[in-house]
């Protein structure tokens, strides 16, 4: 049985079709919020929240959300309690988002992620597992405090 993961853009453009492809190749089903070929824009903190939605819910193992910038579907993505979206423009930016900050949800800029840097940034993401150390733990645990308005002090 293939991994879930679910997929948001507001416009439709060739890197979705990209992205889902490649999604495939990863072993993942994707799930896919947002226009088709043809279709009229959606509004980006829609498709982000149902992306976004999965990943709460259980339904998904992974979100991947995009937008022209990206910024706007990570501050939506963001907005959701347990939810850690990392705008990433390179591998390098992704593979230290997984490690350092546990990101569950990648955010991307269809402006400026080009079809190579894409594969890379996959690659890069589903390759790093989350880091493990004492220290690193601690920091995640301040931040999913934040959801919860009882931050941890220093």
């Amino acid at each position: 049985m293939l991994k879930k993961i679910a997929v948001s853009c507001d416009e439709y453009g060739h890197l979705v079709d990209v992205l889902l492809e490649a999604l495939r190749v990863h072993g993942f089903d994707p799930v896919y919020f947002g226009p088709g070929e043809g279709e009229e824009a959606h509004d980006w903190p829609v498709v982000t929240q149902q992306a976004v939605a999965c990943l709460r819910e259980g339904t998904a193992e992974e979100a991947i959300v995009m937008c022209w910038t990206g910024t706007g579907c990570a501050i939506a993505a963001n907005k959701t309690p347990g939810i850690r979206a990392a705008l990433c423009q390179d591998a390098e930016t992704a593979k230290g988002a997984r490690i350092w900050n546990h990101a569950n949800v990648l955010a991307l800029s269809l402006r400026a992620t080009s079809e190579p840097v894409l594969k890379e940034i996959l690659e890069a993401w589903f390759t790093t597992p989350y880091s493990e150390d004492e220290w690193n733990v601690t920091q995640i645990r301040r931040v999913d405090a934040m959801d919860s308005d009882k931050a941890l002090k220093p």
